[in-house]
């Protein structure tokens, strides 16, 4: 058992001050408000609940600012995809369990304490199985148990190139499945998990690009009642081609197609129309959004703002980890909204309202929904999954509660963090994870290899 007291805390009933917590074999046991710290009890200032990052590919971090060369032709998506496949063909699975060990490092001392793992990385290098079929998934879990942070994994199914069930490329062949190998990695993905707290598992059939749709609906019931997460009209040209295959839009079709409700999460979903985001809105599905990769790959942007207004939920995800941290999505999100509508303030939820604050109950609500997570943030029987903020930092200096939240996500950059706690365990103090060093080594050490 361990004791912490906060100066002010944000509980779900909202903000309160001198709260203490007590923890219990990684869980909140108790929450106290409006009592003076007692003797042993750890001291803080100010206290949020983790978020999740609802949507990774721990991969990518490998390979992080190494496609800013432009070629000799307009650089798009497309393009970008290329120079990630060459990445992913020469990882091994010691690379990827450094390289994932390091993004869940990073993860953890920028705020977020649940990572939604949409893992396709399965296959040997020339895309024969490994003899264990969750091999990669089971580096993946090592990953997440050595950092402390939660994981929700999501095995992504990929079979096809194009959709209409064009046959897969050469450079997917560590992705491809059929439905029954898919079946065999779902059930060595649940035993890799199993001893890890506070994991589990659903499905991420990978776009509508890379399914057909009789596998579509053959996959879904091995989610087993978990999260389903789909990347969905992330592009113009994924639109296209979906209107030219079937008729209707991505996400259009999803709607008519699939069975939509609270444990979907559509990633992206950038280029939708207004009749969509009404109707998205209605199922309860989360939108998966990831604002720093959607502008790095020139994605486009979401309507936010609609879709809240719809009713819709929101999570966000840090996908390609070109650039981890929970404040840099959520100000990225806002500032998209800013630009699109030549407005401030867009995504504040209505007058006086701190757009900061708005930002992050969204983020929080959503993507626990989205890690299908029923108890969330600082009350009793929630994971014990809390943030503090270093009122010391000059953009947090002289606030308090919202305007705290404000300071950390669009002032301070970075260094705004103090200490992470992922299960109970702390493992951010002074803002330096404690495997910082040696998750670096590692890093490094893999990704020299590969860029050599």
């Amino acid at each position: 058992m361990s004791r912490l007291h906060f100066t002010s805390a944000l509980l779900p009933s909202g903000w309160a001050n001198d709260v203490q917590v007590v923890i219990t074999a990684g869980a909140i046991a108790e929450v106290t408000p409006g009592v003076a710290p007692s003797a042993g009890d750890e001291r803080h200032a100010i206290a949020l609940p983790g978020l999740a990052s609802l949507h990774s590919h721990a991969f990518q971090r490998g390979m992080a600012g190494l496609a800013e060369l432009r070629g000799d032709n307009a650089d798009t998506f497309w393009t970008w995809r290329e120079t990630m496949y060459r990445f992913a063909l020469a990882m091994t699975p010691d690379d990827v369990a450094a390289v994932a060990t390091q993004l869940y490092v990073e993860m953890l001392e920028q705020g977020f304490t649940r990572v939604g793992e949409f893992h396709y990385l399965h296959h040997d290098r020339d895309g024969s199985h490994y003899s264990d079929i969750g091999e990669m998934a089971a580096r993946i879990a090592q990953a997440a148990e050595a950092s402390g942070i939660a994981l929700t994994l999501l095995p992504s199914f990929y079979a096809r190139g194009g959709f209409g069930g064009a046959a897969p490329h050469d450079g997917q062949r560590r992705f491809i499945c059929t439905v029954d190998q898919f079946a065999a990695l779902m059930a060595a993905s649940r035993k890799a998990i199993a001893s890890l707290p506070g994991a589990n598992i659903g499905i991420a059939p990978h776009s509508l690009r890379a399914v057909t749709p009789d596998e579509l609906a053959a996959i879904i019931p091995l989610a087993g009642g978990g999260p389903i997460h789909i990347h969905a009209a992330e592009q113009v040209k994924e639109v296209e081609d979906c209107l030219a295959w079937s008729g209707q839009r991505p996400v259009q079709w999803l709607l008519e197609h699939a069975p939509l409700d609270q444990r979907w999460c559509l990633i992206h979903a950038t280029h939708i129309t207004n009749e969509e985001v009404i109707a998205f809105a209605k199922t309860g599905a989360v939108a998966g959004l990831c604002p720093i990769t959607e502008a790095s790959l020139g994605d486009g942007i979401f309507p936010a703002r609609e879709f809240l207004d719809a009713g819709g939920a929101f999570g966000v995800g840090t996908d390609s980890n070109v650039l981890v941290g929970a404040s840099d999505e959520l100000r990225q999100l806002e500032y998209s909204q800013r630009l699109a509508h030549r407005q401030r303030n867009v995504l504040s939820g209505g007058a006086s309202r701190s757009t900061g604050r708005s930002l992050f109950d969204h983020a929080l609500a959503g993507g626990a929904r989205a890690m299908a997570q029923t108890t969330i943030g600082i009350a009793p029987g929630a994971r014990a999954d809390i943030v503090t903020l270093d009122t010391a930092h000059p953009s947090l200096a002289g606030r308090s509660r919202d305007a705290a939240v404000d300071g950390w996500i669009f002032a301070a950059g970075s260094g705004a963090i103090d200490c992470v706690w992922a299960g109970g365990n702390k493992v951010v103090e002074g803002g330096r994870h404690r495997l910082r060093q040696t998750a670096r080594e590692r890093f490094n050490a893999a990704v020299r290899r590969l860029v050599a």
